[in-house]
């Protein structure tokens, strides 16, 4: 049973989706049913996927950027796509009570769900703002987070849905804060396929990057039926879904490039990474 399991597994292609809003628009016109029988996909938040890609149970999809840094050896980028913003991206913001230089020498919890958003956090407050916060993992609920500590890094829809409330916090959106400290946009999330998948399917990885750009291109061109979902699943307005989708950027350009590699080039010299990562596309 075993070799027809590793037989199975190696014929086909396993693509994780972030379970996140983020991502639809690249999502949500995605042909699953022309891959059926090719491609399985799995549903989890982002450290999840990380460490399953890390691990080689998911081949392709999108990735923290932090976690391709990481371990970048392993993977090449699918070009042409990520999960980025020039300015507020309002799904990865830092809730804080008092002043938030204070905050930032106090105690500050960190969402459990994303590697990419906690580095980005240090930078900003150690390289920046020069403060030594005392750090500490707690599972992402903003009352919970808040209860003994000074600062609360939520990401994701957790965070959309905590900044609906009258919580009475300060907020910091990280993406408006990279754009005004640093002038890059800030890519959160790349898509990447491990190596050795792309050298087993490198056919069926063309078509699956020609369905994400495409799938893309809807998406983005048309953000009607994706607010929709978004209105449906987690609540809100439409006015401020259409706000949230037209602030993300999905085409990972050179700007966008050009800010992460400046993200890469922080994090390596805070020692966050071990070194700065080159940008390694699959061709």
């Amino acid at each position: 049973m075993g070799w027809r399991l590793v037989a199975e597994r190696r014929s086909k292609i396993v693509m994780g989706q972030i379970d996140y809003s983020n991502v639809w628009p690249v999502f949500h016109h995605f042909p699953i049913e022309a891959f059926r029988g090719s491609v399985d996909i799995v549903r989890k938040i982002p450290a999840e996927l990380n460490r399953d890609m890390r691990e080689g149970r998911v081949d392709v999809g999108p990735m923290s950027s932090f976690a391709y840094g990481e371990s970048y050896s392993e993977y090449l980028l699918l070009p042409g796509l990520s999960v980025s913003s020039f300015g507020p991206v309002r799904s990865i913001l830092f809730f804080y009570k008092k002043g938030l230089e204070e905050a930032m020498n106090g105690r500050i919890a960190l969402t459990t769900a994303s590697a990419t958003s906690v580095a980005l956090l240090k930078i900003i407050i150690e390289k920046f703002y020069g403060r030594r916060p005392d750090y500490r993992f707690v599972s992402p609920s903003l009352h919970d987070m808040m209860k003994d500590n000074d600062g609360a890094l939520l990401i994701g829809d957790d965070a959309i849905r905590a900044s609906w409330e009258d919580h009475g916090f300060g907020v910091l959106d990280l993406g408006a804060a990279w754009k005004e400290l640093t002038g890059y946009p800030m890519t959160f999330a790349v898509w990447g396929i491990r190596r050795d998948a792309a050298e087993r399917h490198g056919e069926l990885v063309a078509e699956i990057h020609s369905a994400f750009l495409e799938s893309k291109r809807k998406g983005t061109s048309d953000t009607s039926g994706i607010i929709l979902t978004a209105m449906d699943k987690i609540g809100g307005t439409w006015e401020y879904w259409e706000r949230y989708f037209a602030g993300l950027r999905h085409d990972f350009d050179e700007r966008d490039q050009a800010g992460l590699r400046e993200y890469f080039r922080l994090a390596a010299e805070m020692k966050l990474l071990k070194d700065e990562p080159p940008l390694l596309f699959w061709q």
